[in-house]
């Protein structure tokens, strides 16, 4: 990276059953394990908070190559899912992450130069790039 342009800062107190706030004050959120990691699912997980992340940083990436492009994405979605499970090795955890990219009214082999596009001009694309298996569908 050549320039920081932003950075953004939280802070957690209580790991997954915390709480997270911004820097800023702007996210102030409750933190549990989902029941499904024997949590309470009474508060946001942190894979909830990186779905979101990477499905808002995907939809930018999109928008602007789109943009570059001169194709309309005004209609377009893009949903996360960010699942969480114990790595092969049998030490830690690992992540994997599916997005769902609605481009209604594309033609197909548009669509899916504009996800290609947008999969290389996407941070969290590029940081997660090699670390974390990332698919992509068309929906």
């Amino acid at each position: 990276m050549s320039k920081v342009l932003y950075t953004a800062r939280a802070t957690v107190d209580g790991g997954r059953d915390g709480k997270s706030v911004s820097g800023d004050g702007r996210l102030d959120v409750a933190l549990a394990p989902p029941a499904e990691l024997g949590g309470s699912g009474n508060g946001t997980n942190p894979e909830q908070l990186f779905a979101a992340g990477f499905a808002a940083c995907f939809h930018s990436a999109l928008k602007l190559v789109a943009r570059k492009e001169k194709q309309d994405v005004s209609a377009s979605t893009v949903a996360a899912e960010v699942g969480i499970g114990p790595l092969t090795e049998g030490v830690g955890y690992g992540l994997n992450v599916h997005l769902v990219v609605s481009l209604p009214g594309l033609d197909r082999a548009v669509a899916e130069r504009l996800v290609e596009a947008a999969d290389q001009v996407c941070p969290y694309s590029n940081a997660t790039r090699g670390n974390i298996p990332v698919s992509h569908t068309i929906a």
